[in-house]
């Protein structure tokens, strides 16, 4: 696939590298030729300086022929114009734009469509970024939650402690202790290798477990890998931008929350649009503040501020005050590794966060989901099978049947409203929802091609 990339920073490099790696034709534009460069180095793509939304830019960087225009710089502006350029110019079949600004996004029925700007999918980070945070608070002991077949089905990845039911045992041992509750265990990672798990994979303390599991099963399955934990009552937000802003929204009617804000003007405004929320003006950084707030009595303390080492030295503090749950936002993926699982329990990656969103749009088949695992190391897809069993690989075949790529493995089946979790058995019918898991992305392609259904399917 021919994809032009406008905006090289976070989400623009990730993404390149991500679809470099698959085989794709990758050009990536921006005005940064120290960052093209670096970009260039790593990996096998082309570059092209320039602005981004300017016709002879968007023709240089090969518009003429591309069959996706993925426009995420950092200016709204210049995303919704580039996608305005491309179709009006070259009829640029797809066109996917990052746009941040609420005031756009509340508009979005009558600004994005052929006879305004041209834009097939907006991609939100902040707002992939809160539905990402506010999972994990409803999650109490989540690293990561994800959503399959409109929420009816989860993945979430738990940290298993030594005193576990279910440490030291096999794998095989849960369904006997829990014969009312069908899960899967799809993915381990133990010191940070890849463990395909079967039935006589042995749970060790600190394996980072990935389960899947009908939403309401959720808590019942992480009781066995961890002490379960309270729900979470109070939450200290430091950062009162657009993902501190939107998260209050989403959870005060739920939680006591409290921001905090250095910007007086920002902290007037929230006040004013938040309803329940206590907005406070200060440095998160600030000991004598975070005590006079009572941060020793939080269960999640969450910094968003767009300042790394800021959020980093807030939540290492805010920690040491006693607040139980410390998650943080890192816009620099090196230091995501570094700082999670000391003082900070969750390093929050928005890239990784929002490439999810642009990956299912990139995929090959029917695909309706596409998740990043382990900030990159692996995947998860729900796909979607057609055709019968003359047209399609997996269609009418049970899934010990199916002949999966290396290092894949079905989690589970939607069908209609009904949750069926993976078992050799398992039949696969046409329109069923398909969850894989691949811990070795390499195989994507392959993944892809056992959902493209042959010319036999009319």
């Amino acid at each position: 696939m021919k994809i032009i990339i406008l905006g090289a920073g976070q989400v623009g490099g990730t993404l390149a590298a991500n679809l470099a790696s698959e085989h794709n034709d990758i050009t990536i534009v921006d005005t940064d030729g120290d960052r093209l460069h670096e970009l260039q180095e790593r990996y096998d793509i082309r570059t092209i300086q320039g602005m981004a939304s300017h016709p002879t830019v968007l023709h240089q960087a090969g518009a003429d022929d591309a069959d996706m225009l993925i426009a995420v710089t950092n200016s709204d502006e210049i995303n919704m114009v580039a996608c305005q350029v491309a179709y009006s110019l070259h009829r640029t079949p797809t066109k996917i734009a990052r746009v941040r600004s609420t005031s756009y996004l509340n508009k979005s029925k009558g600004l994005f469509n052929n006879d305004a700007f041209p834009i097939d999918v907006i991609i939100s980070p902040e707002q992939e970024v809160t539905n990402h945070i506010k999972r994990l608070i409803e999650h109490p002991g989540s690293l990561q939650v994800l959503d399959f077949a409109g929420g009816k089905l989860q993945l979430v990845a738990v940290k298993a402690y030594f005193n576990g039911p279910l440490v030291g045992r096999e794998l095989r041992y849960l369904r006997q202790h829990m014969p009312s509750v069908d899960t899967r265990v799809a993915a381990i990672f133990r010191r940070d290798r890849a463990i395909i798990p079967e039935g006589t994979t042995i749970i060790e303390a600190d394996d980072e477990v990935f389960f899947i599991a009908a939403r309401n099963h959720i808590r019942a399955v992480m009781s066995e890998l961890r002490g379960l934990e309270h729900n979470y009552k109070k939450i200290i937000i430091a950062g009162g931008g657009n993902i501190g802003e939107r998260l209050c929204e989403a959870i005060e009617n739920r939680y006591q929350v409290k921001v905090i804000d250095r910007n007086v003007d920002r902290c007037r405004y929230l006040a004013e649009k938040l309803a329940r929320t206590i907005v406070i003006k200060g440095n998160a950084s600030d000991q004598d503040l975070l005590l006079e707030e009572n941060v020793e009595d939080a269960d999640v303390f969450l910094a968003v501020t767009n300042d790394d080492e800021a959020n980093i030295m807030s939540s290492m503090l805010a920690k040491r005050l006693g607040a139980k749950k410390v998650m943080t936002l890192i816009n620099n993926p090196a230091y995501v590794d570094l700082v999670q699982g000391g003082d900070i329990d969750i390093a929050i990656s928005p890239q990784q966060a929002t490439i999810g969103s642009l990956l299912t749009h990139v995929r090959r088949g029917d695909v309706a989901n596409v998740h990043s695992l382990r900030r990159g190391a692996a995947e998860a897809i729900e796909a979607i099978a057609h055709g019968d069993e003359n047209s399609s690989k997996v269609v009418g075949k049970m899934i010990g049947e199916v002949d999966l790529p290396e290092g894949t493995n079905i989690g589970a089946i939607v069908r209609n409203d009904e949750v069926l979790i993976a078992h050799d058995d398992v039949v696969i019918e046409s329109g069923d929802h398909v969850i894989l898991f691949l811990v070795d992305k390499r195989r994507i392609s392959d993944v892809e091609r056992l959902f493209q259904v042959g010319i036999t399917f009319f």
